[in-house]
């Protein structure tokens, strides 16, 4: 049976404005964040979880791969559609469908753009704690996909800290409730299984979330350095006194200048490297708190340590931080974010060994992360029209990926593994364990339609491992 087929079947199931299947029309979701492509057959916007499982048994029927895509935010190419067949776009379900005040949840479709989700909690005085710097665009379905994270993470932990229940559309068309409000429930925990799962294993509908009160009050605090290594190890020595950051994020100087010169939000354009701490929770005891950061972050040679006077200040220092992937476009054609996890003592060591991969290359890398938990983004910055630098940028992203696990990390901490790192999966895990995560994928989807070739090496014949056709290329939206 034709892909011409199957669009008169979904068109008569969704209406024909919720299918597309003109070339001019399909070349917008050949992509996700980054620039990996792969041409869909097919695009649905689903507005019902029924229509989602119609869709998945019309897609079982025709052998039809499927890619579900929230807002394409994505930074490893999970939604690209890399063997074709059909794009799933959630934009159509994006209700709120409930605010449960006293049980502290909110029950939302996978369409729900993070900041919408904020602006309807702020009116309980309530916050949903994961937030991705592409909040502004990125929707909750994407963030159960790739369990993101932010620069939040650090107090409050990443997606699957934050789900409590899923409504799946497995890969068979059924419909299956993991989870639910309860905190616990019995037997597997297959919501934790769900989240960064990729959309290999089926497809989120309805999802249950943790929502928190806003903090009674928040400090924001601006560290200055001379130098990247004091920036690096003031961070290990703030958790060693006990004092847990609701956010703890690390910029280098090349960051800095850049950021400055686009937002002007008050990064000193001379500094080595800057934190950003925010602190949360009771008067009495901020205060205390923040004179204690200050005093180890000049124990580490800060040169200045300030603090936001009012809710602009801190806002505007936060601008800059939510921004700075967008303002690299100031000083390079093109940049390829990583995303990696080290201990926080070896923070310090992998910004020399990214430095000296960076001379071996004569490619410039800019440093921006999530110190408080070891969470690194450096951006490779080059030009994608030359072939010569665009080699050079893959070769150092393994090379810096290869030191990160061999320092105890690991390849991604919230950006997923996708087309971009699928290959890097040996640098982490034996065959043995790849093939019991296959096992228990081919369980969930036996015709492996759902996301075909990502997340694992792909393999070929006898279990042969290869890398995926997509090219993996340079991711250019922001963090």
């Amino acid at each position: 049976m034709s892909i011409g087929t199957l669009s008169k079947r979904l068109r008569k199931l969704l209406g024909d404005e919720n299918v597309l299947d003109r070339p001019e029309d399909l070349m917008l979701y050949e992509y996700d964040g980054g620039l990996a492509k792969g041409t869909p057959e097919l695009v649905v916007f689903p507005k019902t979880t029924e229509d989602v499982i119609a869709i998945v048994r019309a897609a079982n029927e025709f052998k039809v791969p499927i890619v579900p895509r929230g807002a394409g935010t994505g930074l490893s190419g999970g939604a690209v559609p890399n063997k074709g067949g059909i794009v799933m776009v959630f934009s159509r379900m994006n209700k709120v469908l409930e605010i449960d005040v006293a049980n502290r949840r909110a029950v939302v479709q996978p369409g729900v753009v993070n900041t919408e989700l904020s602006a309807v909690l702020a009116k309980h005085k309530l916050f949903f704690a994961p937030d991705p710097s592409s909040g502004r665009a990125s929707t909750i379905g994407g963030n159960v996909a790739e369990n993101a994270g932010g620069p939040h993470t650090l107090a409050y932990g990443v997606t699957v800290n934050h789900v409590t229940g899923l409504e799946v559309v497995l890969p068979s068309g059924e419909l299956v409730q993991f989870g639910g409000k309860a905190a616990d429930s019995m037997g597997y925990d297959l919501t934790g299984f769900f989240c960064g799962s990729e959309g290999l294993i089926g497809i989120a509908t309805t999802i249950t979330v943790k929502v928190a009160p806003v903090a009674e009050s928040v400090a924001t605090l601006l560290g200055i350095f001379n130098t990247v290594d004091d920036a690096a190890n003031t961070v290990t020595s703030i958790t060693e006194q006990g004092i847990t950051p609701a956010a703890l994020e690390m910029l280098d100087g090349m960051f800095v200048r850049t950021v400055e010169e686009a937002t002007r939000a008050g990064y000193p354009m001379d500094a080595g490297a800057v934190l950003l701490i925010e602190l949360e929770g009771l008067r009495e005891v901020l205060d205390e708190q923040a004179e204690a950061v200050q005093r180890v972050c000049f124990k580490h040679n800060a040169r200045e340590v300030r603090r936001a006077k009012d809710e602009a200040e801190r806002v505007l220092l936060w601008k800059g931080r939510k921004t700075a992937f967008g303002a690299l476009g100031r000083i390079t054609p093109s940049y390829y974010s990583q995303d990696c996890v080290v201990p926080r003592t070896k923070i310090a060591e992998v910004l020399r060994l990214i430095d000296g991969v960076s001379k071996k290359y004569g490619q410039r890398v800019a440093n921006i992360f999530h110190a408080g938990d070891g969470n690194m983004h450096p951006a490779i910055l080059f030009d994608l029209r030359d072939p010569e630098q665009l080699a050079r940028t893959h070769e150092m992203s393994r090379e810096i990926l290869t030191h990160c696990v061999r320092l105890g990390g690991t390849i991604t901490g919230e950006h997923g593994v996708g087309i971009e790192k699928q290959e890097l999966m040996s640098l982490m895990y034996t065959d043995n364990d790849m093939e019991i995560m296959l096992r228990l994928r081919d369980a969930m989807n036996p015709q492996g339609i759902m996301n075909p070739e990502k997340l694992f090496p792909v393999r070929r014949g006898c279990g042969e491992a290869r890398v995926s056709s997509v090219k993996p290329e340079m991711a250019v939206v922001a963090q």
